[in-house]
């Protein structure tokens, strides 16, 4: 194997975890990859426009923020890794403004430069640092921009897992981590590389939604990953529709920001009447799954395309100055958010459940961790905040990297490993055969597994799912690896995984609604569900 194909540390995803991770590691472990399943800018990170939770205001509390969190994720959320995350707000956005990150500064009453802080849904108070409705993208380029200039991470575009490899070990599944074969998207070509650290960094499974906020690399490739090698899944069934996705035919995966309800923008009907106070006292502001049933609802019950979001009664200078992205992509489609409301629709948008893991980001497999979207960590519970996603990020990034900092030295080099045979299988000639079943595996899932669920729903879903899991699994072994393919096998392992942790909740909390169990079970107190391998 060329000397080239064998690291340290192999992180799989470019995102804001990964790309922090890899460069707080750089400058201790000796040799460090980033894998990214295309361009390094194609993940979730790039296209957040929020911004990240952290207590800066003078009349804001970690004590108000931890409350928040646990108040949103329904009785699920681990109060340690809560208290853990939130603690590390500051300082995580500190660290953030050392790799160039410009936030949206203000000035104070006493003529100092201070952060903006933004206000959304189920926060108490005004704590969303940004950089004006483009935070994901000033993030993301700031780390990719450090991570090329640093010598000792190596960076490959185009390369997506098509399996990680195991050794036998004295651990839970009694497996340690050795490295991945890798396909390279641009030589077709299956690679093989070994480390002595690997780490999930691949985000969440959104795609397996027909609608989704969303790029379209979020196709749950690390949980499945980790299920086939022996990790457990954790809370798969909360998975967060975002309310307000643009509704327009051309207008595929753009979302408006939770900052535009929480700087005042109303939703309304297409007569102009507002409706969200007669869900929930907090109306706009009430956290996204209370906002995505209510648009659901509406638009069942009134058989309409959709819902509006205006924030035009504000002045065309304020719109323009928080939301210019926004503004011009509403404009692209013909929309002057200036002037007239935004349609809108609730759409896949976050992955709250994920792979099990610990406080320092391990899983069930020695030297295996994931960090990010992909990970179960007791924050979110059953719903996840705004902007409680960028800050799991920077935080578990930071906590990955003490412990593999701390053990690295002591992890024996990776056993050699057979290369990739691929000398069975032909070139497909029924590539039709993938997009067919990619397009009835996210339909099914719309129908039967979305926002609300019934039991029957969920049995019908899985028969589907069990019949796709078949077809797919013979496809895979005739034919040689392509990227869709390899997606597809991801994405339907990830839709079985939501199902069966659907349909062991007999009750309704937070993103998971069902009609056969429309409450919440209180009768005990409430626990995470766990998929054993």
């Amino acid at each position: 194997m060329p000397e080239s194909q064998k690291y340290d540390v192999l992180i799989i995803g470019s995102g804001g975890a990964g790309l922090s991770l890899a460069l707080k590691l750089a400058d201790n472990a000796k040799r460090i990859a980033v894998l990214s399943k295309f361009a390094l800018t194609a993940g979730s990170t790039y296209y957040a426009q929020g911004g990240i939770s952290a207590v800066f205001d003078a009349d804001d509390s970690i004590e108000s923020h931890i409350e928040d969190t646990l108040d949103a994720g329904a009785g699920l959320c681990n109060p340690d890794i809560v208290r853990l995350t939130v603690t590390h707000g500051k300082s995580s956005i500190e660290w953030l403004r050392q790799q160039g990150v410009a936030f949206t500064e203000e000035i104070s009453p006493t003529g100092e430069k201070i952060l903006h802080l933004n206000r959304e849904g189920g926060h108490s108070h005004r704590r969303i640092v940004h950089t004006a409705d483009a935070t994901g993208k000033a993030v993301s380029l700031s780390l990719i921009e450090r991570a090329q200039e640093h010598s000792g991470i190596d960076l490959y575009e185009h390369h997506n897992v098509v399996d990680l490899i195991t050794a036998p070990a004295e651990s839970r599944t009694g497996k340690k981590i050795v490295g991945v074969y890798v396909l390279d998207s641009l030589q077709q070509k299956v690679k093989t590389m070994t480390a002595k650290v690997v780490v999930l960094a691949t985000g969440g499974a959104s795609k397996v939604y027909l609608y989704s906020t969303n790029p379209q690399c979020a196709t749950g490739d690390g949980i499945a990953l980790a299920w086939r090698a022996g990790c457990r899944i954790s809370n798969m069934e909360f998975m967060q529709f975002h309310p307000t996705c643009l509704y327009h035919p051309q207008a595929q995966s753009f979302l408006i920001s939770e900052a535009v309800r929480g700087e005042g923008g109303k939703l309304i009907l297409p007569d102009g009447s507002p409706f969200m106070q007669a869900f929930d006292a907090r109306a706009e502001l009430a956290p996204r799954d209370i906002v995505a049933r209510a648009i659901d609802h509406e638009i069942k019950k009134r058989g309409i395309d959709c819902v509006y979001l205006d924030i035009s009664h504000k002045s065309e200078a304020f719109i323009l100055k928080h939301f210019p992205t926004i503004h011009r992509k509403c404009l692209k489609f013909g929309i002057d958010i200036t002037k007239q409301p935004i349609p809108v629709v609730p759409s896949a948008h976050y992955t709250c459940g994920g792979i099990l893991t610990d406080s320092y980001a391990r899983t069930d497999i020695a030297n295996l961790y994931a960090i990010g979207e992909v990970a179960s960590t007791g924050l979110h519970g059953a719903n996840r905040m705004a902007s409680n996603s960028l800050l799991e990020c920077l935080v578990f990034a930071e906590r990955a990297s003490i412990d593999i900092l701390q053990n690295i030295s002591t992890i024996p080099q990776p056993p050699s490993v057979p290369e990739w045979d691929d000398s069975q299988v032909s070139d497909s000639d029924e590539e039709v055969v993938v997009s067919h079943n990619w397009d009835e595996l996210r339909h099914f899932m719309w129908d039967y597994v979305g926002i609300v669920r019934t039991d029957k729903r969920l049995h019908r879903a899985l028969s589907r799912v069990e019949l796709l899991k078949s077809e797919i699994a013979e496809y895979y072994s005739y034919f040689r690896v392509t990227s869709d393919l390899l997606e597809l096998r991801n994405l339907v392992i990830v839709a079985e995984l939501i199902i069966r942790c659907a349909q062991q909740r007999k009750e309704s909390r937070g993103l998971h609604y069902t009609l056969d169990y429309p409450e919440p079970d209180n009768s005990q107190a409430p626990k995470s569900t766990i998929l054993q391998p």
